[in-house]
């Protein structure tokens, strides 16, 4: 094999990373999502809400959380009120992630707020915060990738890859996400829930 890679991973290094806990709370946290999540009835979601809320997640009332959905760090989570949160979906909260009132983040979804720089030979560690707005639905199966904000009322259709900003009350598809149609005609622009 040559040696010819660009990249060299022996120079990686995120000791600049804040993950927002000590190692022990963060052993803890994941140890309890491994065990108590994928065991908790459909119907108790009210524990796993509380767990979330027990380790640092800002989650508004009447949410609701399926027991297959993975927090990589609850602290950097607020989710408003009456959102629902599928099966299978994946909130990689190296940054923040603000999931506003009346939103779907449907199964197998992967919100991703991690990269690494391109250009960079060590690959970088890269984060960006996500924001998806009041009334949105993240259909099933969707990236979004680091620094997406999706508009309130904004539709993301199923297995869309949204790398770029989605303007609210919009329906948005494809790989790269694009806004393809209207929704709904808002009057006046809505803010991001902030609890």
């Amino acid at each position: 094999m040559t040696n010819d890679a660009f990249v060299d991973l022996r120079k990686y290094d995120q000791s600049w990373f804040d993950r927002g806990r000590p190692s022990w709370y963060i052993f803890l946290w994941w140890f309890v999502q491994a065990i108590a999540f994928p065991v908790t009835p459909q119907p108790l979601n009210i524990l796993r809400c509380a767990l979330l809320r027990l380790f640092g997640a800002r989650i508004g009332k009447g949410v609701l959380i399926r027991p297959t959905a993975r927090f990589t760090y609850p602290w950097k989570v607020t989710i408003g009120n009456y959102s629902w949160i599928g099966d299978n979906v994946v909130l990689y909260s190296l940054d923040q992630i603000q999931i506003g009132e009346h939103c779907v983040i449907s199964q197998k979804s992967y919100l991703c707020t991690g990269s690494h720089d391109l250009q960079d030979a060590a690959f970088g560690l890269k984060t960006a915060s996500i924001t998806i707005n009041n009334g949105a639905w993240v259909a099933a199966d969707c990236f979004v990738g680091p620094g997406v904000q999706i508009g309130a009322n904004a539709v993301i259709g199923a297995r869309s890859s949204v790398f770029t900003n989605m303007p609210s009350g919009h329906v948005c598809w494809g790989s790269p996400c694009c806004p393809k149609t209207v929704r709904i005609k808002l009057d006046a622009p809505t803010k991001p829930v902030i609890l």
